[in-house]
């Protein structure tokens, strides 16, 4: 087993062709069915199936294709940091974060961090909750910023930022509602939805099933575009308060008094377990210092004298 075979394997997992991936990687087809089957005869396992005009992974490709990411990534990894360890001011950081916090949070602290470090590279990735974390998971980059780990995950939480999602509404609609009881009247209307895969659309779902209302809805691909239709009236939407701070400010969005809101939703700095590369940790601590964020407080335990009658 080469890296090589293991790259040629993964362009063409995912790209579902063996042509696609001579495209991708600059070699030709008979090149990549000839790793491809050195691969699978060194490990005595089918990887891949023909689908079609394409081919698609067996349940022992999918399974090996996890390993495979993670190992790369992890080469990748070591290679960096042996590149910061010798010069950690010319590393780079490698960050992910969910739509929100990229638009929001990260501008901020990233200004801050390359003040102090402006030799460092800096790789932001944005996207939902799932993409940010499999990037993570698999060593793509070395920290998220996000909504709270899944539970039991054995991710490292750095850091937690305050986050309150609020729903909202243009005035003028909010306005239209009059003397109207606020759950009817929401049930009524169209609800402005991230794409599946969001932790704030996860969030929103919550809240309808927790309001017990089924309204129609909207799906938009980005905070930009539901601020954008919240704020001509297409509907009322589950939204961070970090993303529409100006639009409250200037009245073009009001936020309405739903029962269970604001909702607490923290942001989540974190990070896979052990040492992190030299330019995370100064960006951890950045955060800590002058970005909103604080340490987790770990769990009180119960002290020896307690439950004693």
């Amino acid at each position: 087993m080469t890296l090589n075979q293991l790259r040629t394997f993964l362009a063409v997992a995912d790209s579902g062709s063996v042509r696609s991936a001579a495209e991708e990687l600059v070699v030709t087809q008979a090149a990549i069915s000839a790793s491809l089957a050195a691969l699978q005869r060194s490990l005595a396992v089918q990887l891949l199936q023909p689908e079609g005009r394409g081919v698609r992974l067996t349940p022992a490709g999918l399974v090996f294709a996890g390993y495979a990411r993670r190992a790369l990534g992890l080469l990748e990894e070591a290679s960096r940091a042996a590149a910061a360890a010798a010069d950690p001011e010319r590393g780079e950081l490698r960050i992910a974060a969910v739509t929100t916090a990229a638009e929001q949070i990260m501008p901020g602290l990233l200004s801050g961090f390359l003040q102090r470090h402006p030799d460092v590279g800096v790789l932001v990735q944005a996207g939902n909750r799932e993409r940010v974390t499999s990037l993570l998971e698999r060593h793509q980059v070395d920290l998220v910023l996000a909504g709270r780990p899944a539970p039991g995950s054995d991710l490292e939480i750095l850091a937690v930022r305050p986050n309150h999602l609020v729903v909202v509404a243009a005035a003028a609609l909010a306005r239209a509602r009059g003397s109207d009881d606020m759950v009817p009247w929401l049930a009524r209307q169209t609800w402005l939805m991230r794409e599946p895969g969001s932790g704030t659309r996860a969030t929103a779902e919550a809240l309808l099933a927790d309001l017990d209302i089924t309204p129609l809805s909207l799906t938009l691909g980005s905070n930009g575009a539901i601020r954008e239709s919240a704020g001509i009236g297409l509907g009322v939407t589950l939204v961070s308060r970090d993303a529409i701070e100006p639009e409250l400010a200037s009245g073009r969005l009001h936020e309405l008094a739903v029962p269970g809101t604001p909702l607490h939703r923290d942001w989540y700095l974190v990070g896979r377990p052990g040492p992190l590369a030299e330019p995370a940790t100064w960006l951890v601590g950045q955060a800590l210092s002058d970005g909103g964020f604080r340490r987790l407080k770990p769990a009180r335990r119960p002290s020896p004298a307690s439950g004693r009658g």
